[in-house]
């Protein structure tokens, strides 16, 4: 399996070699040449491994479709230590939970930072430190966060073999659970730098550092945002696993609604689609940062100013720049990479958008793949959360509320929709006592956590600031 870039470089790459490298060397992201084909009688099969054998299984035989440069007995074993109960609280790992007649949530909030973004990221911690200490290196991990990627990421690679990371916030802007969690960590391997902007600012210094390739090359930088093409791919298991679950036979089809900000989690259902799996439909759901909704609807990509960007009650999703997206507008433009470095180089530079609204191929966003999408506010959350609890005794955070919302909205008669649970309620325990008057639940572990030290660095939004701070704390 070979990969290429979404802007045209000419050289393809093996997967370990993507793992630790981010972005292609001319901006693009990476993408396997062609998505592997799953016929009915392997979906029968991994229904039967999903069932009997269980979700680390089914994570090996789907990863094994993308891997081919690490031993099949490696891969297994990495899977089989990464998705355990005892880390993810749970044997089923993504347990489906019914709320009412062709609706149900997708857990994928019992890791150990209670947000969907550990079941990518504990993969990407043991898969880094498995091919770190094969080739004997260093990595030095630069990323952004809006909230739930920072920790995942910080509690994937604390203490590993070979690893530090850098993680970039939008400073005040997350929740104090969140801060919390991330600020909270001494592990010296752990660098917190709250960014004096929005996380569109933290997105663009992560991308204009990576884009040094000298720099990038002398201080060995990788990252895990969602351009992390191993991220995405850990993400698209959950798909198949959440299909299985609800469903009998693989001719059925169910539909998928995604709350999203940087379409790093709707885009690996887009990839679990083109493998084809019965996948109806992908409904996103965005909150008041609808740059996303504004596209689908329209056809215009129009990229928000910091300042055109609002602080939401679902903050993970206050995203105006969805960094994932040219993944699917390189497939959208039937892998025209010329087309995709015109649009999102030139065109997004010198004006902030592009608009595809006339092209014929536009209209291929829903008919062939199967993309629909709506808006939450911060009303229709409370409504949402208060909703929910009451109907079903189910506490949902602010983001898989955002989901539930459109759900309804979009659902069509007869149609299946699972939606993917983002968060626990504790990590949003503000607008929980809002919606509730009452607090949420909070594992015991997390008891106190807003009171422990914090370690962070205050910093400008400047990627100079940043590469002076990394050539500091980490060996060229």
């Amino acid at each position: 399996m070979l990969y290429l870039s979404t802007r045209g470089h000419p050289d393809r790459k093996r997967f370990c070699e993507i793992l630790l490298e981010g972005l292609a060397p001319d901006g693009g992201l990476y993408l396997p040449e062609v998505y592997p084909q799953v016929d009915g009688a392997t979906l029968e099969r991994w229904r039967s491994v999903l069932k009997q054998q269980g979700y680390a299984a089914l994570a090996f035989e789907v990863l094994s479709l993308y891997v081919d440069d690490i031993p099949a007995a490696d891969l297994h074993e990495l899977c089989r230590k990464t998705y355990t109960a005892e880390v993810f609280g749970t044997e089923a790992i993504v347990p489906l939970k019914r709320l009412e007649e062709g609706l149900y949530l997708e857990a994928l909030s019992n890791g150990p930072t209670l947000a969907f973004k550990d079941m990518a990221m504990q993969l990407l911690g043991n898969l880094f430190e498995y091919e770190l200490g094969r080739r004997g290196e260093q990595l030095n991990i630069l990323g952004a966060t809006s909230g739930d990627t920072g920790s995942a990421a910080e509690y994937a690679m604390r203490g590993k073999q070979g690893v530090r990371v850098f993680m970039l916030s939008p400073h005040g802007r997350m929740s104090p659970f969140q801060q919390a969690q991330m600020f909270s960590l001494m592990d010296e391997n752990i660098h917190n730098i709250a960014v004096q902007g929005v996380f569109d600012d933290c997105q663009d210094m992560v991308k204009a550092v990576s884009n040094d390739l000298e720099f990038k090359r002398r201080y060995k930088i990788g990252t895990v945002n969602s351009i992390n093409w191993a991220r995405l791919l850990a993400q698209v298991v959950y798909y198949f696993a959440g299909y299985f679950q609800a469903t009998e036979r693989n001719d059925q089809k169910v539909s998928f609604c995604v709350p999203s900000g940087n379409f790093g989690n709707v885009c690996a259902g887009h990839v679990a689609r083109q493998m084809g799996l019965p996948i109806e439909r992908l409904m996103v759901a965005t909150n008041e940062n609808d740059v996303l909704d504004e596209f689908f609807r329209t056809g215009t990509y129009r990229v928000r100013e910091s300042a055109d960007t609002y602080e939401t009650s679902s903050p993970s999703m206050d995203i105006s720049k969805a960094s994932n997206f040219e993944r699917f507008v390189f497939d959208l433009l039937g892998r025209d990479a010329q087309r995709t470095k015109q649009l999102f180089d030139d065109g997004l530079r010198l004006s902030g958008r592009f608009d595809l609204g006339t092209d014929p191929l536009f209209a291929q966003a829903g008919s062939r793949f199967g993309f629909v999408s709506g808006r939450s506010t911060h009303a229709d959350r409370l409504a949402t959360i208060k909703d929910t609890f009451e109907r079903f005794g189910v506490m949902i955070d602010t983001h898989t509320a955002d989901g539930v919302k459109v759900a309804r909205e979009r659902r069509l008669a007869d149609e299946t929709v699972l939606v993917l649970e983002t968060a626990l309620p504790i990590k949003f325990a503000e607008t929980i006592r809002e919606a509730l008057g009452r607090e949420p639940e909070r594992p015991s572990r997390f008891d106190g956590i807003e009171r422990l030290p914090k370690r962070v660095q205050v910093m400008p939004a400047d990627a100079e600031a940043v590469k002076r701070y990394m050539a500091e704390h980490c060996p060229a």
